[in-house]
Order: C-alpha cells, then structure tokens, then sequence
C-alpha cells in the first residue's frame, strides 16, 4: 500500500481490470494497485475456504493499519527506497538530494522507533466501537521491517538496535492480535512478498548496482542459488506468524510484482506455504493481491470502489485520512463520508477496509478517533442494514443503497450533507413486491405508494424538521 494525497477516491479504468493479460505492465501507479478482474478469481474447491468466503462477507467493515519505524517522518511508507518509484514517492523529501543517503537513513529509523504510548487495548476499544469487525495489520511492509518477535533478521520491532524492544508490548503484533481477538474481533495478517532489507532480495553489488526498483537486485533465473534463499527466508517469516501468534483468519500478501511470469519472474512457491500454513490453520484464506489463481481467494480493490457489482468476493482498501501511513497534518472523513463509501462497497457486495495510520508515538490519532466513534454510533443504531447482507438490485444508485438479508431488503437513502432538504415524500428505484416499510432505529411504519418507477415513501413526522441526518435506513417487508 501506498500514500495517496487525494481526498476524492481514485477511478480505476476498466483495463485495469486485464492487467494479467499484459504481465502486470502496470501493478502499481503512483503507489495505488490495480485490482485484479473476475476472470482471474478461482473459485476454491476446499469447502472449508468457501465457507470461510461466505463469513468474510458478512463481515462488512475491517479496520487496516500502516505502521512501523516510517511513522516517524509523517510520509509514504517503504515507497521513498525504490529509485523507479521517485518520481512520485519522494515528493516529500526536501532534507537531501544524496537519495543513497536518505535509502540508508530510512533503513536506519528503526533505531528511534519508540512508541512508548503504545496500548494495544484501546486501540481494540476503539475498533470494536466503531463497529470494525476484523484487523488488517501490516506485520512487515516492503522495507522489510518486522513488526513481530521474528527470528529470521534482527530488523525487527524487538531486534537489538531498536529502543522498544524491552518494553512490556514490544513483540507489537503478539499484543496487537491478542487485544483484538479479546475483543471479537478476527485478525487479518498483512505481509510483502517483498522485502527491500534483505540481501537476498536487494543484494549489493549484483546486476541493479545502487539503482532500486521493486523487484529484486538481481534476475532470480540468473542466480537460483540466492532466490532459493529468499523463498526459504520468506516461507519461514511466513510460518511464525502463522503457528506463534494464534488464530489468524487471513493471510493478506501484498507486493503483487513477486510472482512467476511478468517483469522478472519471481516465483516464491506461495501456494506451498499456504497449504502448509492450513494444516496448522485450515479457516485460513489467503489474499494474493493482483496475482489471480487459486491463492487470491478476494480480490482487493484500492483507493477505488468498482463501478459495478462484482461476482466475486472483495475488499476495497481506503483511507479514513488521505494517506496510509501516518501523517503530522492529515485530513481525515467525517462520518457521513465515511457511510457513504461503506454503503456503496457494500451495496456492491464488498468489504470495506479503513485505514488508519497510527502515531508514531503509538497513539491513535485523535481526528480518527472521532470519525471511528461517529461511524460506530451510527452502525449500532444502523447496522442490520450493513453486517451479515448481500446483493440487491438496484444495488446503488447514488443517493440509495440497496442490501438484503434473507428476505428482507433494506434501503439506505444517504443525504449528502447536513444542509441537504429532507422532503416528506422520498422516491426509490424498488419495484419488487412490499407488505410493509418501517424506518430502522425507531420501528416507526413508513407509509409508501407504488407507481412504474418505484416507490415513494411518507417520512414519519418526527423525521421532518432540523438537519438531515447521514442517512433515513428504510426496512422493506415483501
């Protein structure tokens, strides 16, 4: 993931879509990954994993998190370490010129990371009042720090050159996914294929020289001997957090580049760890982003949400800020536009995945904070439109979205903003048959007449008058 400076969502063209029929020419444009198309996704024949499908898309609202040693300097992460990504990734930088300097200054932010105001429970409180039903946190991003107790390289959050390594949360991802669980709330595991500290990834002195890209130093088929040793040092990464940090309920791999075929191929064998990652957690599912095939079980829109309805599970990542790491003076939605994004994935039969970016300090921030509290509050009262439903055309239509739970088909009407006319007449596409409409909330019966377009609704009268709220969430009886 990536830093995107827009506040408006960013429109992905449909070639996007029919990346892998170009070999992945554009992954990743200013930071901002391509999603892959239906015709990619395989559909699991493991009973299990398709059942775990079918509770991922209940889930609805996950809670992401960027975070490590970059939050100390308030810019994109990892992204400023790839010399074919400058041109976008180091717009920031306005310290030096000497960019083999800055790579080495970068590397070095592990030794003053010290969130010493790091308290894993309330970050859990606030997820579980918000209404997020499952974590996303970036155990190791692409700069190659670990965020977990890991043995394979001291560049971890507990390595020996790091100041938080003797606090009493030092192993952050251990106490991160403990808090979570104790507070329902599942665990989602994301980690980089990548890894731009490795020397068996970013060799010195091979093929590249100093020049840095997103892939490897050197052409794996030219040198199977090192390549060999960064797919055993990633399957083991890979395998501690799956048998020492408890139930993870998905593997979220990011860094689509590192696969067989395209640019350079690199093949790190990731359906062999996966199985293997089974046998000790069979509910696993796995999230190979861009890549397609039978290891990309949802496919991971971001910064974007899909004009259309996909047939395919999903998960939007978009930032509650403007950027995914953290940033000293971000901008963050407010809870109207943050229900307005969720009821469209929604509508459109996804998952949304907020991001978060905490302090470096290890404090959530306090504008997000807010907007997570305003977005709860409106989910307690709301939520039976949201959890637990599906599809139902006409899905969305801007100022509606429409989601069913079993027979019941909810229309959330969304005002877009507080000085919005709340008129006691409301039109809605719905042209199937109805008994009766109550207004979620108050139970309060909605009177309605049917005409060729739809229907229109009568507001009760103690929604007339005043502000318009974020949203009226009609209950629709067939």
């Amino acid at each position: 993931m990536s830093e995107n400076t827009n506040e408006t969502l960013i429109e992905v063209e449909h070639e996007h879509e029919h990346e892998h029929e170009h070999e992945h020419e554009v992954e990743v444009e200013n930071g901002v990954h391509n999603y892959s198309s239906e015709s990619d996704w395989v559909k699991p024949d493991n009973p299990i994993t398709l059942e775990r499908l079918e509770w991922f898309k209940d889930q609805k609202l996950a809670l992401m998190m960027h975070w490590g040693p970059y939050s100390q300097i308030g810019m994109v992460e990892s992204w400023i370490l790839s010399d074919d990504d400058g041109d976008w990734a180091r717009n920031d930088v306005d310290w030096t010129n000497d960019y083999e300097e800055m790579k080495r200054e970068y590397f070095d932010l592990g030794k003053t990371f010290n969130p010493i105001r790091f308290e894993p429970e309330k970050w859990a409180e606030a997820a579980a009042e918000g209404g997020f039903k499952y974590l996303i946190f970036t155990t190791k991003h692409h700069d190659g720090f670990c965020m977990w107790d890991t043995q394979t390289t001291d560049y971890r959050i507990t390595g020996s050159e790091t100041p938080f390594r003797s606090h009493r949360y030092a192993d952050v991802c251990k106490n991160l996914f403990d808090a979570f669980r104790d507070k329902g709330l599942a665990i989602s595991a994301y980690f980089s294929k990548a890894d731009w500290h490795t020397p068996t990834y970013w060799a010195p002195d091979m093929e590249r020289g100093t020049h840095t890209w997103r892939g490897p130093s050197y052409d794996p088929q030219v040198h199977p001997e090192l390549w060999e040793k960064f797919v055993s040092f990633t399957h083991e990464q890979i395998m501690e957090l799956m048998t020492r940090y408890g139930r993870i309920d998905i593997l979220w791999l990011d860094a689509g580049w590192v696969r067989e075929g395209g640019r350079v191929s690199q093949d790190i064998r990731l359906g062999e760890v996966v199985e293997r990652a089974r046998r000790t957690q069979p509910w696993l599912l796995s999230a190979d982003r861009t890549v397609g095939g039978p290891y990309e079980n949802y496919v991971t829109p971001e910064q974007t949400i899909p004009d259309r309805p996909l047939n395919v599970p999903w998960e939007s990542c978009i930032t509650l800020g403007t950027s995914f790491s953290f940033g000293f003076e971000d901008r963050y939605k407010s809870a109207r536009q943050l229900v307005q994004i969720l009821m469209e994935v929604v509508a459109k039969g996804g998952n949304l995945a907020l991001n978060v970016g905490p302090q470096p300090d290890g404090r959530l921030p306090k504008g997000a904070l807010k907007s997570m509290k305003a977005l709860g509050a409106w989910l307690k009262i709301h939520g039976e439109a949201v959890y637990g439903t599906r599809i139902c055309a006409p899905y969305y239509t801007g100022a509606c979205a429409f989601t069913r739970k079993g027979e019941t088909v909810y229309c959330t009407y969304l005002y877009e903003s507080e000085d919005a006319p709340v008129n006691e007449r409301i039109a809605i596409p719905y042209t199937e048959a109805v008994t009766a409409i109550e207004l979620v909330g108050t139970g309060e019966t909605v009177a309605f007449t049917r005409d060729g377009a739809g229907l229109t609704l009568q507001l009760p009268a103690s929604q007339l008058g005043g502000k318009a709220p974020i949203a009226h969430v009609f209950r629709i009886r067939p």
